[in-house]
């Protein structure tokens, strides 16, 4: 546990950073009256993963690896960071969908199907804590894999 220690730390902070976001949004009303616009507004979140996934590869580079890191080392890191948030994530999308915004899904369901978007069935079967919940997952893994190996050639130092 102590190696992957750094990982599972920015995970949570990750997580924590992520329901923050949710609250921001549904502050500024993307989740209600811009709801239209919520689909590339939540976009700006992409910087700040890109930050977190930084400092984590940073703090791995200092406290295990003494200063050095390969590509590969810092690759590996992010990868078990993105595993790992990716393992949070449901629990995330749990929060902010029972507790930060509740009224999301019934918000977008009924956004699609008024602009002809979708069906009431299909914009049911697609916009769920359950789809949400995989998609969060699958997304986080994907993601934060392309990200790893973005941010390890940055971070790498012989």
């Amino acid at each position: 546990m102590k190696k992957i220690y750094i990982e599972f730390k920015w995970a949570i902070i990750f997580t924590v950073a992520l329901l923050c976001w949710m609250l921001f949004e549904k502050t500024m009303g993307w989740h209600e009256e811009q709801i239209a616009d919520h689909w590339w507004l939540t976009m700006f979140f992409a910087p700040i993963a890109i930050l977190m996934y930084w400092l984590e590869m940073r703090e791995k580079r200092r406290r295990a690896f003494e200063g050095k890191m390969t590509w590969l080392q810092g690759f590996l890191s992010g990868v078990i960071l993105s595993v790992f948030v990716a393992l949070l994530s449901p629990l995330a999308q749990f929060v902010t969908h029972n507790y930060v915004t509740p009224e999301y899904f019934n918000n977008v369901i009924e956004y699609s199907v008024t602009n002809e978007m979708m069906s009431r069935t299909k914009a049911n079967d697609y916009f769920n804590i359950n789809n949400y919940m995989w998609q969060a997952a699958f997304g986080a893994l994907g993601f934060g894999v392309l990200l790893s190996a973005v941010v390890a050639i940055l971070v790498r130092r012989k």
